[in-house]
C-alpha cells in the first residue's frame, strides 16, 4: 500500500496541496448521445458504447484532472447476471472499466509529456465501487435504508468478488462511493483487511443535511471505525450539496487525520423513484469553484465533481486550486 499511498501524496504536494478528482461521468455520457434509462445507469455504456467513455475520461483529463474515477460505479456482478450475461462477461466488463480509464490517462499523459509547455500531472486511476443501494437502482444510497435482510456479511458477500476484479485490473486506488450507513463502511473496512487488499481505498458518504449520514447516524461512530484501518487512506463526501459540503469539512477534521475528499453533485437533487433531477432555488447560489476554493482552506485535499458537474466544473476548479492559466 505504502507506493500507491504515496503516489496520492506526491500528486497533491505537486499541485500545492490539492488533486483534482474528475467530474460527472453520466452527465457528459449524456452530452455524447449515450441513453440508460437502465438499472445499469451508466454501467451500460460498458456494453454498448465503451468508446464514449473512454471519450469522457479524455475530456476530464485535458480540463485538469488529476484522478480519473472508473465506469463502475453501478456495475456489479449481480447486476450483469441479471441482464443475462454469464459470470466472466460480468468480471470482463469490470475489468473494462478499468482498462478504458487507463488507456485514456496513458495516451493522454504520452502527448503531454511531448509538450515542453505542459502543466498535466499523470492521472491515477481510481476504481470506482458503489455502494449497496446503487445496485438496487432505487435510491437507497441517498437513504442507507437497506431493510432488515441486509446484515454485515451479505455486504460484504455483495462487494468481494467485484473488489477483487477491480483490483487486478491494475487501479491506483479504488473509490467507495455514496456509502449511505454505518454497517456499509463497516463491511468494507473489514472485507479490506480480508482480502488483503494492497492499494490504498477512499470511502466517500452520502449525507442530506450537512450533519449525518443519509442514514441520520453519527459520522464520528462511522469515522471511529474507518481511524483503524491502514487499507483507508482517504475519507470524505460525494454527491451531496455543495452547500453542506463545508460544514462536513469542518466536521471531518475534528474527527479524524485521514485525507479528506469532496466531489459534491451540481446541487440538483436525485429522485431515485421518479429517476429525475430536480432542481433546488439554491443550486446556483455561488460558484462551484470559489465554493472548492472555500473546500481546499478548510483542508479537503481531493476536490472534485459528482452528478451534473462537467469538464468545464472541473477545469475551473483545477485553474482556481493549481493556479495555472
Amino acid at each position: 500500500m505504502g507506493s500507491e499511498a504515496g503516489a496520492v501524496e506526491e500528486l497533491i504536494a505537486r499541485n500545492g496541496g490539492v488533486a483534482v478528482i474528475d467530474g460527472g461521468l453520466a452527465t457528459q455520457l449524456e452530452a455524447l448521445g449515450a441513453v440508460f434509462n437502465d438499472p445499469l445507469w451508466s454501467a451500460l455504456c460498458l456494453i454498448r458504447d465503451p468508446h464514449l467513455i473512454k471519450q469522457v475520461h479524455l475530456q476530464y483529463l485535458e480540463a485538469g484532472a488529476d484522478i480519473l474515477v472508473t465506469s463502475s460505479y453501478q456495475a456489479t456482478i449481480p447486476g450483469f447476471l441479471s441482464r443475462g450475461m454469464s459470470l466472466e462477461e460480468g468480471e470482463l466488463l469490470l475489468q473494462r472499466s478499468v482498462k478504458l480509464a487507463l488507456e485514456a490517462r496513458d495516451s493522454f499523459w504520452k502527448l503531454a509529456q511531448q509538450n515542453e509547455e505542459s502543466n498535466y500531472n499523470c492521472a491515477l486511476v481510481a476504481a470506482s465501487i458503489g455502494s449497496y443501494g446503487a445496485y438496487l437502482a432505487d435510491g437507497s444510497e441517498y437513504s442507507g435504508n437497506y431493510g432488515p435482510s441486509v446484515d454485515l456479511e451479505k455486504l460484504k458477500d455483495f462487494h468481494r468478488r467485484r473488489l477483487q476484479v477491480l483490483v487486478d485490473a491494475g487501479p491506483d486506488l479504488l473509490a467507495f462511493e455514496t456509502i449511505p450507513n454505518k454497517l456499509e463502511a463497516q463491511a468494507i473496512t473489514e472485507l479490506l483487511d480480508e482480502e488483503n487488499i494492497q492499494i490504498p481505498s477512499w470511502i466517500c458518504f452520502s449525507s442530506m443535511d450537512g450533519e449525518h449520514l443519509s442514514s441520520g447516524e453519527d459520522f464520528k461512530d462511522c469515522l471511529d471505525i474507518l481511524n483503524t484501518s491502514e487499507k483507508v487512506s482517504i475519507v470524505g463526501i460525494n454527491c451531496a450539496s455543495p452547500l453542506i459540503v463545508e460544514n462536513l469539512i469542518r466536521q471531518f477534521k475534528k474527527l479524524t487525520k485521514k485525507l479528506l475528499a469532496v466531489y459534491p453533485n451540481s446541487g440538483e437533487v436525485w429522485d431515485g423513484r421518479a429517476k429525475k433531477w430536480l432542481q433546488p432555488e439554491c443550486a446556483n447560489e455561488k460558484r462551484f469553484d470559489l465554493l472548492a476554493k472555500r473546500w481546499h482552506e478548510c483542508g479537503a485535499s481531493l476536490i472534485g465533481g459528482c452528478c451534473r458537474t462537467t469538464p468545464s466544473t472541473i477545469r475551473s476548479i483545477s485553474m482556481l486550486l493549481k493556479n495555472k492559466p
